[in-house]
């Protein structure tokens, strides 16, 4: 049941950079839209639950949804440099080995010579599927390519360490699931507005992918939930299997041009991907 619910954001999670893409607008109106959606909500689930939050749980929530913005607005800030198909994926494998590091490390996660192998197995499945997805078939123009993949590159550097700090910052402070959600969707929504209201985000298009913030407020809360379970790297892992969806969807739903090699590549490293999520789900039992 825990590995269900681990996977609830691959599904969801897998699926916004589709859907804002397909609803519209930049980076800026996407990123708030996001927000305002996950804070509708974290207010509900709040008002269901009814968590006791602390002043730590406050503290460690507001920032940790502070970081999730810095590392949402790059990611979709990347997308029109490097596409769907090929941002998230690489994207994924930065946030793979960054969260892995410290859940294994700092966090001392995988204890068994068994879920040490396993671990390394299923990382390098990944890391490898991830890899496989994001090679360029060299069609391109390749000064212009050059200059907009660096770019997107350095966007998804700068998403990768807010993404960490939004995960690493909840297990440190052993922040309770339920009471993490409203702070954590509260730090969300002031990181978006402080980064983007220069860009006047308030616009039709931030209203639209306030559904994108629900379907990230439902895997968020799969991911909050399977964290204290199966800890951060095996969670986090398993979320990130949902980059299948986001690749298939750019080529298939987006139309993003790929050509036979790269399409048959790209189908292998889904199925590597695949193979390395169910395999890490064992690192815990």
């Amino acid at each position: 049941m825990t590995i269900l619910i681990a996977l609830l954001p691959a599904l969801t999670w897998g699926s916004i950079v589709l859907v804002s893409v397909k609803l519209g607008g930049d980076s800026h109106s996407q990123t708030l839209g996001i927000t305002i959606g996950a804070l509708v909500f974290a207010f509900g689930m709040y008002l269901w639950a009814q968590p006791f939050v602390n002043t730590t749980a406050w503290m460690a929530g507001v920032v940790s949804g502070l970081f999730w913005a810095v590392g949402q607005k790059n990611q979709l800030g990347s997308v029109p440099h490097l596409g769907v198909s090929k941002a998230v994926p690489i994207s994924t494998g930065m946030q793979l080995a960054a969260t892995t590091l410290f859940g294994v490390i700092v966090f001392k996660e995988w204890t068994t010579a068994t879920a040490v192998l396993l671990g390394i197995i299923s990382i390098v499945l990944i890391i490898t599927g991830v890899v496989l997805t994001s090679i360029t078939g060299g069609g391109e123009d390749p000064s212009k390519e050059s200059g907009s993949r660096r770019k997107g590159l350095l966007l998804l550097l700068i998403s990768t360490a807010g993404y960490l700090l939004y995960v690493v910052i909840i297990r440190w402070f052993n922040i309770d699931s339920w009471a993490a959600i409203l702070p954590q969707a509260i730090g969300m929504f002031i990181g978006a507005v402080l980064l983007t209201l220069k860009h006047k985000p308030f616009n039709k298009y931030a209203l639209r992918n306030t559904l994108s913030g629900i379907l990230w407020g439902i895997g968020n809360l799969g991911l909050l939930l399977s964290i204290p379970r199966i800890g951060v790297a095996t969670s986090f892992s398993l979320s990130q299997t949902g980059v299948i969806i986001s690749t298939l969807g750019g080529i298939f739903l987006l139309g993003e041009k790929k050509t036979k090699k790269q399409l048959v590549l790209v189908l292998a490293g889904c199925l590597l991907i695949a193979a390395g999520g169910v395999l890490i789900g064992f690192t815990k039992t």
